[in-house]
């Protein structure tokens, strides 16, 4: 072999490695640059991570504050203060809020605060009638409501039963038993995620922007600058009380008066609030064996005056069960609500809003305001206290990369636990203004 020769194989080895070198330096930078990218991924991923764990824990303290607070309450007023729920800082940690929909549409964001279950209606105790007056409800989804919880296997008009449930495409029967939950109306014909959440799609009971631009962004929506509530705000499946007066003791059942206890009962507690022969001349004009609806009844009945009803009415009962379920809370209960009462038209329940006290858990000012044709009807489904309250409990962690977001609801004469009801609602997204992130991811504190 000739020198031309060696030195033209000598150039090919080299430039046969150079290449070798050069795919070798792409290959190793590639797989450094993929190592890198996995990295800055698994740094934002842990990062992210945490910020979720820090947010989770922040709602676990939170749910503690919120159980606290109905524990220590004196009044609905007292969780009703904005100041005890709003950006609430976790130190060094994030923050909290407890929001709920405002009582009236208003340009507002969320208020702040709990919301008493007595403020709804009960799916499991309200009649046919009370819940075809919820909003843009119809008599078939009224029917098929009472249907899905009644025990027994006949149709009401123009609502559903096992027939009908076992032939949709993932068939199931009927449940003929109490529901268990609000989202259970979700099984029942004709109920969809429109109708229980109309446009408030994040159950913030405010007007997002997505919530009122057609069809632009979801949800669909109609863009007319109302905010479409559903059914959800207005419904419950929490709301009971104990048959107790305020001060925790047993009431006097006044149902029927030939009962051997109830006239020396509703003697003593005369004599005790009145003079002698006040208390006498009440008890002569109720002859023995009278029955009574509620105690609306009892003093249109009585002759009581006013003043004197007023000072016994959360003494009385005509009720033997101790614990009273799907009582509507007339001092705090919204429009909506009200005027699913029997018999109540708009300008009754007007009256009643207008003329409701700030304050107290007394329902005798209703004989006043409502004539006895009115509020007699009403009377055994009507309360003035309170105690189920429901909490929507949103968490960030300090840095605003993570949030957590549950609905609980607490009981506090429930056994063995105080938390009757809990969901993560995180999915339903971020429901306050999209700025608190933004400062938060910015490093600032909020104000």
């Amino acid at each position: 072999m000739n020198r031309i020769s060696l030195k033209k194989q000598a150039r090919r080895s080299r430039g046969t490695i150079l290449i070798i070198t050069i795919w070798v330096t792409i290959v190793l930078a590639s797989l450094a640059l993929i190592f890198a990218r996995t990295q800055r991924v698994t740094a934002f991923y842990s990062a992210n991570t945490l910020a979720q764990l820090q947010a989770s824990m922040i709602l676990d303290g939170a749910v503690q504050y919120v159980e606290a607070s109905v524990a220590s309450a004196e009044s609905m007023e007292d969780l009703e203060d904005e100041l005890l729920f709003e950006a609430m800082e976790v130190e060094d940690a994030g923050y909290f809020w407890v929001i709920r929909p405002p009582e009236y549409e208003t340009d507002r964001f969320p208020e702040y605060g709990l919301v008493a279950e007595n403020c709804k209606l009960n799916l499991n105790t309200a009649t046919l009638e009370m819940i075809q007056m919820l909003p843009n409800m119809t008599a078939e989804l009224a029917a098929s409501i009472i249907d899905w919880r009644d025990e027994n296997d006949e149709i009401t008009e123009g609502g559903a039963e096992s027939e009908y449930y076992l032939l949709e495409a993932s068939p199931y029967a009927c449940k003929n038993a109490p529901f268990e939950r609000v989202e259970e109306l979700l099984m029942v014909k004709d109920v969809t995620e429109e109708v229980l959440y109309g446009e408030d799609t994040n159950l913030n009971g405010m007007l997002d922007d997505n919530e009122d631009d057609g069809e632009l962004s979801a949800p669909l929506d109609d863009g007319n600058g109302s905010l479409d509530m559903g059914l959800y705000r207005y419904l419950t499946v929490c709301s009971s009380d104990k048959n107790l007066d305020a001060e925790g003791a047993e009431r006097i059942n006044i149902s029927n008066m030939g009962d051997s206890e109830a006239r020396p009962d509703l003697m003593a507690l005369l004599e005790e609030e009145f003079k002698e022969d006040r208390a006498l001349e009440i008890m002569i004009g109720i002859s023995n064996g009278t029955t009574f609806e509620n105690i609306f009844d009892f003093y249109f009945r009585s002759g009581l005056e006013f003043d004197e009803f007023e000072q016994i009415a959360d003494r009385l009962t005509t009720s033997d069960e101790t614990v009273l379920p799907g009582l509507i809370n007339i001092n705090r209960a919204p429009w909506e609500v009200l005027l699913c009462l029997p018999g109540l038209e708009e300008s009754d329940v007007e009256l009643l809003i207008n003329n409701r006290p700030e304050e107290g858990e007394d329902i005798a000012w209703v004989v006043e305001v409502l004539e006895r044709e009115k509020a007699v009807p009403i009377g055994a489904l009507i309360t003035g206290r309170s105690v189920q309250y429901a909490a929507d409990v949103v968490s960030v962690n300090q840095n605003g990369r993570g949030f957590q977001r549950a609905r609980i609801i607490i009981d506090p004469t429930a056994s063995p636990g105080k938390i009757i009801y809990w969901k993560s609602i995180s999915h339903m997204g971020w429901p306050l203004d999209r700025e608190i992130l933004e400062t938060l991811r910015s490093g600032e504190p909020l104000e």
